[in-house]
């Protein structure tokens, strides 16, 4: 992740939480975090923008208009950005958007509206630096000045390219972003500043973000409210509030086929509405058991009423409900923690006001009472309002002594002999860091290796992905094994990886560096890196053991070919020779053997080799 710290200055530096449905703008001013209301004296901002006849609204005016606009009205701009439109979830997506999205170049998903008579395309990037520019015209009306830089926060599993987009688009909207950070851990942030004067020694948190499109789940310990270390971090930047409404309409769109035998889904209009409606039942569910749905001609002249019981929501989305709790399983074994060492269990996030969300979560910490005292639309707003103002050097205490220290998401190592995959710097792995490994030359006399680079989570070096690779030249001339290479690998705490290859008996070296720009991962790969880690664990297993049996071979034969050259002309030396060229020769044409295979061909060659 690029960033630039800011200089220490009197320019104000704000907060922004770029949220999928909504976002909030904060700032520090008199010594303390103020969240800045909009226009409309509105604290969070719809992310919508839309193009009428003639204007371009943004926040609560494109919302307020969206179910007259439909096709015309853009929100989601966050599950769009950074991503590909060949993506599997785009595509799922596009069914639910009554706006066009199309194929753009290099495979980029592309909005199409029509603004003015004439149809218009946008990037992803350009509709969220709309969002964000609002956010920025709202803080410069509060303050009073011009505001040029932010700190923007983005979901915890958002992958390198969603990030790098973001970052654009603030460029795009006139903001120096200054850092992106995670939204759980700017929640964790504005914990700890909230209980500074209750936390003493150490505590572990997990932070429960659950909003509108992404979902988070991480777990910290704080230091005395200063010291922030991130311990793991789980999540799916693909679930969220609006899923929830989506199961709401799906099933609604049943029951008006099933009670008038009508298919009201290729009608934008009637599911825009729908849409609305279903969104303020959620709402209301979360505070009552029951309310109505009741649209006046809502398709083909016919009025759709019914009574929808929180129960039937929750049995509608109950499979999302379970993947958050699995989510936070996972989140406690990365982070190597039993339930009970978890201090406080913080909500952020508008969908964490769902009562079984609530109850399932209190549920899996054996009753414990949930952190509540946040409020979870402006919590992470709040803490990228703090780390803004630390980095343009604010000399506030709050401010001047928080630390961060953020994790890799995912393994990263490089390949060794046999398309082995080696971990150097183990997924969760707190940066900034520095951590290396030494490998041996694999021939007599090699002069140079390649190093390659990888990220994931496989034992395959190719089923991973590959970062960069590079060539290290002038290995001093020695036999197989012998010459000593160390390969450092050097995180900062911008996510910037340097990695160094070193020739230990004449310290020659080569570097690569792998920034966001060359080392991007889509979310389709990230995802399929961690599925196949669990789904494929025992054929990893099972490579890794055929992998060290072919070395194993292989050594063997070489040995016995060194052990030849001190042998004097005899039967036994021939018996040696004809075993070694028949095993090579094996070897040649059965890279696919099974272990067992291999391992009687090594104990053939050692047999006939005594």
């Amino acid at each position: 992740m690029t960033a630039m710290d800011g200089s220490g200055n009197n320019a104000p530096a704000i907060g922004i939480d770029l949220g999928t449905t909504y976002s909030c703008v904060a700032v520090w001013k008199h010594d303390r975090i103020e969240i800045i209301t909009n226009d409309q004296g509105n604290r969070t901002t719809p992310s919508c923008v839309a193009f009428a006849d003639a204007e371009r609204l943004i926040g609560d005016g494109a919302k307020n208009q969206a179910a007259m606009n439909p096709a015309n009205t853009i929100f989601d701009a966050k599950r769009l950005i950074g991503r590909r439109f060949s993506d599997s979830k785009v595509q799922e997506d596009m069914k639910l958007w009554p706006f066009k999205v199309i194929e753009g170049s290099a495979d980029t998903p592309k909005i199409v509206v029509s603004y003015k008579g004439q149809d218009k395309e946008f990037l992803a990037e350009e509709i969220s630096s709309m969002i964000l520019g609002k956010m920025k015209e709202t803080a410069e009306a509060y303050l009073g000045k011009p505001v040029k830089k932010a700190v923007v926060t983005v979901p915890a599993y958002f992958n390198d390219s969603q990030r790098q987009a973001t970052k654009d688009a603030g460029t795009i909207a006139g903001l120096n972003v200054i850092r992106i950070i995670n939204e759980p851990t700017a929640a964790a942030i504005a914990y700890g500043l909230d209980n500074k004067p209750n936390i003493t020694g150490k505590i572990n948190v997990l932070v429960f973000d659950l909003g509108g499109g992404t979902f988070d789940v991480s777990i910290l310990s704080i230091e005395e409210g200063e010291t922030f270390e991130v311990k793991a971090v789980a999540g799916d930047t693909h679930l969220g509030g609006e899923d929830f409404d989506n199961r709401m309409v799906d099933h609604c769109a049943w029951e008006f086929k099933r009670r008038w035998n009508k298919d009201l889904t290729g009608n934008k209009r009637a599911l825009g509405r729908l849409r609305s409606a279903c969104e303020k039942a959620k709402r209301i569910l979360s505070c009552m058991t029951q309310t109505s749905i009741e649209l006046d001609a809502l398709h083909e002249g016919i009025d759709f009423s019914m009574k929808f019981s929180r129960a039937k929501f929750e049995e509608l989305n109950m499979g999302f409900f379970r993947k958050c709790i699995e989510t936070v399983e996972t989140c406690l074994r990365d982070a190597n923690m039993e339930k009970s060492y978890v201090d406080e269990v913080i909500l952020v996030g508008g969908s964490t006001r769902i009562p079984k969300v609530q109850s399932m979560l209190q549920g899996l910490f054996g009753r414990k009472e949930l952190c509540k005292s946040l409020n979870p639309d402006e919590a992470v707003a709040y803490g990228a309002a703090v780390m803004a103002e630390k980095l343009s050097g604010n000399t506030h205490k709050s401010c001047r002594d928080l630390m961060l220290l953020d994790v890799t998401p995912l393994s990263l190592g490089v390949e060794a002999l046999g398309e082995v995959f080696n971990i150097v710097v183990p997924r969760n792995t707190p940066i900034p860091t520095k951590k290396s490994i030494i490998h041996v030359t694999i021939k007599d006399n090699q002069s140079f290796v390649t190093i390659k680079v990888f990220q994931g989570e496989r034992s395959r070096s190719t089923d991973n992905h590959l970062l960069g690779k590079f060539t290290l030249w002038g290995i001093p001339p020695a036999p197989k094994g012998v010459a000593k290479l160390q390969y450092l690998f050097e995180i900062d705490s911008n996510s910037i990886l340097t990695v160094t290859a070193q020739i230990l008996s004449t310290g020659e070296t080569e570097k690569l560096t792998i920034t966001n720009e060359n080392g991007r991962l889509s979310k389709e790969q990230i995802e399929k890196m961690v599925e196949d880690a669990c789904k494929y664990k025992q054929e990893d297993k099972e490579y890794k053991k055929k992998a060290d049996a072919l070395n194993a071979l292989e050594d063997c034969i070489y040995n016995m070919n060194n052990k030849m050259k001190s042998m004097a002309e005899s039967k036994s030396l021939r018996k040696m020779e004809n075993a070694i060229a028949d095993t090579t020769t094996w070897l040649d044409h059965n890279r696919d053997a099974s272990v067992d295979e291999v391992e009687r061909m090594m104990e053939r060659l050692e047999s006939m080799c005594i």
